[in-house]
């Protein structure tokens, strides 16, 4: 290369002769010809190739070979069976050699693949209310003193670019049916589709392709919100990198050092003042001059009305012992005794828990979590359920553990009837008069016996009639044009007078 740059810079710079050049390096005078003549400035060797006997059927093979890729694994055909093929064509050369090249060439088909899957994207654009992102992220919050883990629900709006949070314990359907319910009254609508990653509680099977076989609760939300959920493929996470970008960004930002919380509900309240914060303090990434507020104004226009909360719960069968306690997550809750020893439905929702029997709701409690499995779990008992049980056994009253949990007033009245003999009896008559009258006037007539200093259970009924007579009515004022002249007077005489004018007739 450095006696090509010197014979150059000779002959077309310094004007020298060929044959002087051809002394000075001992080059032939043609050899000097060629180098100038071509106008090379850095000499390239001429790549070698060998003859081979598989050139007239590479291209044959390499169709060949994608057609085969394309095919499913068990249906492909081996490379033997591919040299046989091409030998019955006239091909003279070996298995080897066919193997060589297809070795290569899936080599070569990788490589593309991955530097085009791994290094290349495509941008993508998103018209106004077209679709939104899912995920789930896990974080940790200080609540009520104790360290908790949890699972946080993350949408973003693939236009504005504006994004909700909202924590729960667990991520079963319940929480993603009431996550979704409050991301769309945040959002001011519902977009037209829903990206989401293969996740459980939407996804029971994952097919070839695009194929999903979608969980039957799953499609009911969607049914019941009008829109259209797209999965992404499988470890794909790069195709709903908006929202992927958004719990990272959570996980740098809000969750860095949260401030403790008394429960989750006063967290999620938080967690959205901040979100409708960053709307209007962040720009678009997009639309610099503006912020993700002012393009969420612009999108809710096409987003669709956003109907009921969709009646999310999950529904399990359950048997209800003999003590009239079902279980349910490690902890157990009453059901009325008229249930025990039956099947009952159990509706989970993310707060509470609603049991069904013979088509109809026949109780409700909060719901409790518990993540230390190594105790026994709590008991929720509503003493009301026990009540038709102690008609029957009143002793229960003494020791029922349902009972502890009565009004004050109840427990003052239990303390003074039970050192009575057949007190137990009377307490149980008593408590009965919840289920055929508003508790809070039956809790009245308690107090007012309570205050007397001598309850009883005919004092109590004495003081419930009271407080259910109706209230008498306001005199009336008449007008005055019915006002009497002349006012009647009272004159009981007048019946005695009455009586003897008929007696002397």
């Amino acid at each position: 290369m450095a006696l090509l740059s010197v014979i150059r810079r000779w002959h077309l710079r310094e004007g020298i002769p060929i044959r002087e050049i051809a002394r000075r390096t001992g080059l032939s005078r043609n050899t000097v010809k060629k180098y100038l003549a071509s106008q090379v400035v850095e000499p390239v060797y001429p790549a070698r190739k060998s003859p081979s006997k598989l050139e007239d059927y590479e291209e044959t093979l390499t169709s060949w070979l994608f057609r085969e890729s394309r095919r499913h694994r068990k249906q492909r055909r081996t490379v033997k069976q591919l040299h046989r093929d091409l030998v019955a064509l006239g091909f003279t050369g070996s298995y080897d050699r066919i193997a060589a090249f297809s070795r290569s060439w899936r080599q070569a088909q990788q490589e593309v693949t991955q530097r085009a899957g791994k290094q290349a994207f495509v941008p993508l654009q998103f018209a106004p209310g077209e679709a939104f992102q899912f995920d789930w992220s896990e974080d940790w919050v200080k609540i009520n003193g104790t360290h908790t883990k949890l699972q946080v629900a993350h949408f973003k709006l693939s236009y504005s670019r504006c994004f909700f949070m909202r924590a729960y314990l667990t991520q079963s359907h319940e929480m993603l049916f009431d996550a979704h319910y409050h991301a769309f009254k945040a959002f001011g609508g519902v977009p037209e589709r829903g990206i989401y990653d293969n996740m459980k509680t939407a996804v029971d099977r994952i097919g070839r392709g695009k194929q999903r076989q979608v969980n039957q609760r799953f499609y009911a939300m969607v049914s019941h919100y009008l829109f259209e959920p797209e999965f992404c493929n499988p470890a794909a996470g790069w195709e709903k990198g908006q929202v992927e970008k958004a719990v990272q960004d959570a996980r740098h930002g809000l969750w860095y050092d949260p401030p403790p919380f008394k429960s989750v509900d006063e967290l999620n309240q938080w967690l959205e003042q901040c979100c409708r914060r960053t709307w209007k303090e962040t720009a678009h990434p997009e639309f610099k001059a503006r912020s993700r507020a002012e393009c969420l104004e612009d999108e809710q226009p096409h987003l669709m009305p956003l109907p009921v909360a969709f009646d999310g719960f999950i529904e399990h069968g359950k048997r209800v012992s003999s003590t009239c306690l079902i279980t349910f997550e490690h902890n157990r809750y009453s059901v009325p005794a008229a249930f025990a020893n039956r099947v009952i439905s159990l509706r989970v929702y993310p707060q509470r828990l609603v049991i069904v029997a013979e088509a109809r709701v026949v109780a409700e409690h909060e719901r409790v979590f518990s993540r230390d499995k190594s105790s026994q779990g709590r008991t929720v008992y509503d003493w009301r359920h026990y009540l038709s049980v102690v008609q029957r056994k009143p002793g229960a009253l003494r020791n029922g553990a349902p009972f502890l949990e009565l009004p004050d007033s109840f427990r003052q009245l239990q303390a003074r009837l039970l050192k009575r003999p057949g007190g137990d009896r009377e307490m149980a008559d008593i408590l009965a008069l919840v289920l055929l009258h508003d508790e809070w006037l039956v809790e009245q007539a308690v107090e007012q016996a309570l205050a007397s200093g001598e309850p009883s259970k005919p004092h109590v009924l004495n003081c419930l009639s009271r407080l259910q007579e109706p209230r008498r009515p306001k005199p009336l004022k008449p007008p005055p044009v019915l006002t009497l002249v002349t006012e009647p007077v009272a004159d009981t005489a007048r019946y005695d007078r009455l009586r003897r004018a008929r007696h002397e007739g």
